[in-house]
């Protein structure tokens, strides 16, 4: 069944067209994601979808008695209300009935009323959904019901707007970032909810692991076209690649067409024939196929960062505690060169406190904390940037840096490292007050990294990010050669950079786990359960380090055995580059150059491959 038929709609701000003659639809049961470039227009689609803007041509066309639901980035609450009176002010029947019940259990010497509000509850079998309201609520942290909006941080905020939509029962869900604020178990428990419920949905979400697990269809939007996928995530990653291949090589054979055709259209008389117009007007045609360039970067960049001593960051027995909320307890630890660390828990289980604490705008309660001397930190904050007014983006950047230094004498300017990061030169003279938020995000990356740090710090650096951005920072970070702290719920960003974990459990408790978060969720779903009255005799989740069986990898082995595979996986790219180099016309001096380069990239993948083979049969067997 249909229930949105979108029709060749448009929208411009001024001069600057975000989309135009976009066609598609939406029937029941999918489960549609969404993905384009920020600054495409992916929030202007869903607000002209949910009815709060419309498009500057085409129509959009809804069954009708469609009930839809919208969850905007920056939700509209009313200020005034309490979370439960946000929550029962829904239009939702059930609810009202459940509200005049929960009004009644307050209230139970005015036995009438409660028994008619018991009696409601039965004829419209309201207590299934009271139950799924209560653990919607509990799931997302929701509950002190008392509080009102406008003490709530942005989080609770997006909590509450996100309970407010599952609990409203729509027709149709439409989601702009639903798992921004979430922490990484409320995003597996919406994952879960989004699977076993019957509830089309229409989303933006740069979490990859959620589109992969929740969407039947992802549609994408690139260079002002629509492209459909009937499948997950995955599927379209496949088939995306397929079409971007075959464009290639269309474009190729029009760019041979196209020297042909120049030529013919060279040796033309000026008197023309019937036939010759009709084949000048088609060169027009070869000549736009022809000049078609997709505008993608890979980012590998050979950093020359300030060289990283043997001494690093040194933890000692530091602690930080907020009156009686203990964060963590005589902590310590050392890091080491490529450190690739990622951190994960639950909110406000001092994540962020600790990356302060490490870079010394907090004083730990007791301990200390030893910095090399040659260290440099980049810090990427959630705060984000602070723009002057009238500022553009090149400016911006420009305060913090004009270049970073590349190995062999070689360097990349601002604008080269913008246009890394998807600024094209017209754009880096745009104001940034007209940037998107994850524009402004991205522009914001830029300026930690052009300060050349060689200690890289990334708190929650992924939101806000689209998934192109995403793909461009992985492959800057799988090249970075200094070390590297992530705090982030991005599961699949986490898995891709990070080799080992700081697990916040909360009450003082840092674990040291080695491996990515999909490595931790497969050990703590495997681990045995250990009643509350034996956790502290029962050799359970922290003594994965001393295992009895000696032929598993030592700690130190785990975190080399991941180091082998990202640095294996970095050689292989760089011989792909060599390789691809000889195809283009060198001197016999430069060939011999090459040559030598290539070898020893492959003696090293070669050295690298047998150790990493080694640790394998020891781990497997």
């Amino acid at each position: 069944m249909n229930y949105v038929s979108v029709e060749h709609i448009a929208k411009a701000y001024g001069e600057r067209v975000l989309f135009s003659d976009l066609s598609f639809g939406i029937n029941e049961g999918q489960k549609i994601g969404l993905i384009a470039k920020n600054g495409t227009g992916k929030t202007s689609l869903l607000n002209i979808l949910a009815l709060d803007d419309v498009p500057d041509s085409g129509q959009v066309n809804y069954r009708n008695n469609l009930k839809t639901a919208f969850l905007a980035q920056d939700p509209k609450l009313d200020p005034n209300l309490t979370v439960e009176e946000t929550i029962f002010a829904s239009e939702n029947e059930t609810l009202r009935i459940i509200a005049q019940y929960e009004k009644a259990l307050k209230n139970p010497h005015d036995t009438e009323n409660y028994q008619k509000a018991f009696d409601l509850m039965d004829a419209k079998q309201a207590w299934d959904f009271e139950t799924q309201y209560k653990q919607i609520l509990s799931k997302l942290k929701l509950e002190q019901l008392d509080q009102k909006v406008n003490l709530l941080s942005g989080g609770q905020k997006r909590r509450l707007a996100l309970a407010n939509t599952l609990l409203d029962k729509p027709d149709l869900l439409i989601l702009d970032e639903p798992t921004n604020h979430l922490d990484l178990e409320m995003i597996e428990w919406l994952e879960e909810f989004f699977k076993k419920e019957n509830i089309t949905l229409f989303m933006v979400t740069h979490d990859r692991y959620f589109l992969e697990r929740v969407c039947n269809e992802i549609i994408e939007l690139d260079e002002g076209n629509l492209y459909s996928y009937k499948g997950n995530y995955s599927y379209y990653l496949e088939k995306r690649d397929a079409r971007i291949e075959n464009e290639k090589t269309n474009t190729e054979k029009a760019k041979q067409l196209y020297k042909k055709e120049l030529d013919w259209m060279r040796r033309q008389p000026k008197a023309r024939t019937t036939k010759s117009k009709s084949r000048i007007e088609d060169f027009s045609e070869i000549k736009a196929r022809a000049s078609k360039r997709r505008n993608e970067q890979k980012v590998q960049l050979e950093i020359n960062m300030e060289r990283l001593g043997n001494k690093i960051v040194e933890l000692h027995n530091i602690s930080k505690a907020y009156d009686d909320k203990l964060l963590f307890k005589s902590f310590s630890y050392n890091f080491q060169q490529g450190e690739r660390l990622g951190i994960i828990g639950k909110n406000g289980t001092g994540k962020s406190t600790f990356l302060n604490t490490l870079i010394g705008s907090q004083k730990p309660d007791n301990g200390k904390i030893v910095i090399g001397e040659t260290i440099k930190f980049g810090y990427y904050t959630q705060k984000g940037i602070e723009v002057k007014p009238g500022q553009k983006v090149i400016d911006v950047i420009r305060e913090f840096g004009d270049y970073i230094p590349l190995k062999k004498g070689r360097q990349i300017s601002a604008q080269q490292l913008l246009e890394k990061f998807l600024f094209s030169r017209k754009k880096q003279y745009d104001f940034v007050e007209k940037l998107s938020g994850g524009e402004r995000k991205r522009l914001y990356l830029c300026t930690v990294l052009i300060q050349n740090p060689n200690f890289l710090i990334l708190d929650e650096p992924t939101n806000d990010l689209d998934i192109v951005t995403l793909n461009v920072l992985e492959n800057f970070l799988l090249d970075f050669p200094g070390c590297l702290i992530v705090v982030s719920h991005d599961r699949y960003f986490m898995d891709k950079i990070v080799d080992h974990l700081f697990v916040f459990k909360g009450k003082g408790v840092i674990e040291d786990f080695p491996g990515n978060y999909s490595d931790y969720r497969a050990y703590e779903a495997s681990a045995p359960a250990v009643s509350s009255e034996k956790k502290e005799e029962t050799p359970a989740k922290k003594d994965w380090k001393t295992s009895d069986n000696e032929k598993k990898l030592s700690y130190n082995e785990q975190k080399e055995y991941k180091k082998l595979e990202r640095e294996i996986a970095k050689l292989e790219r760089e011989k792909e580059t060599l390789q691809q180099e000889f195809l283009n016309d060198l001197a016999e001096d430069e060939i011999n150059k090459k040559s030598q380069e290539l070898q020893l990239v492959i003696d090293e993948i070669d050295t690298k491959t047998e150790r990493w083979f080694d640790l394998s049969a020891k781990m497997e067997s």
